[in-house]
């Protein structure tokens, strides 16, 4: 019975109420391990009210600045943090495992070319063939009854259900996309770590650090046709909620360890509002709103197999791609697919910039080269970084901080007119401290058109918001833009 349901008179019904939510916060652990995980037992912050509502437009995210969690204190039958609590799996329904859906949408991330992923500068600089791995051209042929035991022996909270469009995924990613597996188990190995931490402070399932695999192939200036940008592809709107800085010099979104604990948060936060991770999973992808239209629609069904077909087309794809996903990046093995070697510089270390600095003023005071810096801080979309007017990190190889330290004023001062004029300064402080929107300045030979294409917007949107009735634009007059 929902809580919403239950009798609330004085006396014996608010008591039943009490004992019964006890009751309930008692077992919740071991429900969690019969979902789906033999050995994990994720700590319990609450259940969240949620009330279910048919939503008006069909993108909408409705999520408050500060999210306010419903929480309760747990007290464990035994420690999670020293008890093996053994227990059978609880079968997956047969009527999940036949489901069959010939129209998902593919992902765009399992659409790309690969000669983009691999010729970026990640790939290029860092990422080398493993060469004590043998590798196979052909992708062996294994029965339903193997795909579906693998992924049982899964140590992972969210139900690995096996059926048609989970091998449709598994074969896209073991066929089609074998050196795109190849590239991003190399870089996993670099992001692996980073996510992990995330994941466990806000207490979310370990196997979430493969939602990157579908979100971006791990590259981590990926934009989507819509304008969702770095690991996590955050679109403008939702990074800004969860703190993530953008404007036209910074973008966080692609700042990989600011984007990935935002995400944990975003992932915690709807998890705590659907209190289940497979519909968490599908808000991240199509937003709150459609999930609970899909909701309604069932009829108040609340797993996502029952509400599948309710689901926007993309999203009936997402679970089962990062099931996939799930699967070939601990089975690439049995598939003949080896991990390329990452060679990223893994001793790295931040320092808080609070004056403004270039890209090429690092370089000749540091000697790091220019690709690497910029492979190392992906957030800088101009090759400056505006600590005058906020606070930002620059991130380098821990021997070159030592540099950086050394040299003090000196990296600052070289050659500073010619970066930072009174004039550009000026116009920096503008494209920094502009938060909901980026003022820019025309430049000669700029239209409406190639202005749209570098913010990621139309021509409309810049005449609307600059109450242009015509696309004519003059050199040394400003813009108002809300970019993507």
């Amino acid at each position: 019975m929902p809580k919403s349901s239950l009798p609330l008179g004085e006396g014996g019904g608010r008591g039943r109420l009490r004992r019964m939510k006890k009751t309930l916060y008692l077992i919740l652990p071991a429900l969690l391990v019969l979902s789906g995980c033999s050995e994990k037992i994720l700590p319990i912050r609450g259940v969240k009210k949620t009330t279910v509502t048919e939503q008006t437009t069909s993108d909408a995210q409705p999520m408050p600045t500060n999210p306010v969690e419903e929480t309760v204190d747990v007290e464990y039958a035994v420690s999670p943090d020293t008890a093996k609590l053994v227990v059978e799996r609880t079968p997956i329904p047969e009527a999940w495992t036949k489901i069959e859906d010939d129209s998902m949408v593919v992902l765009e991330s399992m659409s790309g070319e690969l000669d983009s992923l691999l010729g970026n500068w990640y790939a290029q600089t860092y990422l080398m063939v493993d060469t004590t791995c043998t590798a196979t051209a052909a992708n062996p042929v294994f029965s339903d009854t193997v795909y579906t035991d693998r992924l049982a022996n899964l140590p992972c909270i969210v139900p690995m259900t096996y059926n048609q469009p989970v091998r449709a995924h598994i074969d896209r990613y073991a066929k089609q996309l074998r050196h795109q597996v190849s590239y991003m188990l190399g870089m996993m190995e670099y992001y692996e770590p980073l996510i992990e931490q995330a994941l466990d402070v806000h207490g979310v399932p370990n196997e979430l650090k493969y939602l990157p695999v579908v979100e971006s192939a791990l590259n981590p200036v990926a934009t989507s046709r819509v304008g969702a940008t770095g690991l996590w592809q955050f679109m403008y709107s939702t990074g800004k909620i969860y703190g993530l800085k953008q404007n036209s010099l910074v973008d966080d979104r692609r700042d990989p360890e600011k984007a990935t604990w935002a995400a944990a948060k975003y992932l915690r936060y709807l998890y705590d509002r659907f209190g289940d991770w497979s519909l968490a999973i599908a808000a991240y992808n199509c937003g709150s709103g459609n999930v609970n239209k899909a909701i309604y629609r069932s009829g108040g069904k609340t797993d996502f197999w029952d509400i599948y077909w309710f689901l926007p087309r993309e999203t009936r794809g997402y679970l089962p791609a990062f099931i996939a996903a799930t699967y070939i990046m601990t089975y690439h093995a049995e598939h003949g697919i080896c991990p390329m070697e990452s060679k990223l510089p893994l001793a790295t270390d931040t320092i808080m910039i609070n004056r403004l600095i270039h890209f090429d003023q690092i370089v000749a005071g540091t000697g790091i080269d220019m690709e690497t810096l910029r492979g190392l801080n992906p957030q800088y979309k101009e090759n400056v970084i505006p600590g005058k007017f906020q606070p930002n990190s620059l991130r380098l190889p821990e021997d070159k901080i030592r540099d950086f330290i050394l040299s003090g004023d000196s990296i600052y001062n070289y050659e500073r007119e010619k970066y930072f004029s009174a004039e550009k300064v000026k116009e920096l402080k503008n494209q920094a401290l502009n938060t909901g929107f980026v003022i820019h300045k025309i430049r000669s030979g700029e239209t409406l058109s190639t202005i749209a294409r570098r913010y990621r917007v139309t021509i409309t949107d810049l005449k609307r918001w600059n109450g242009l009735k015509s696309s004519n634009i003059v050199a040394g007059k400003t813009l108002k833009i809300y970019p993507r």
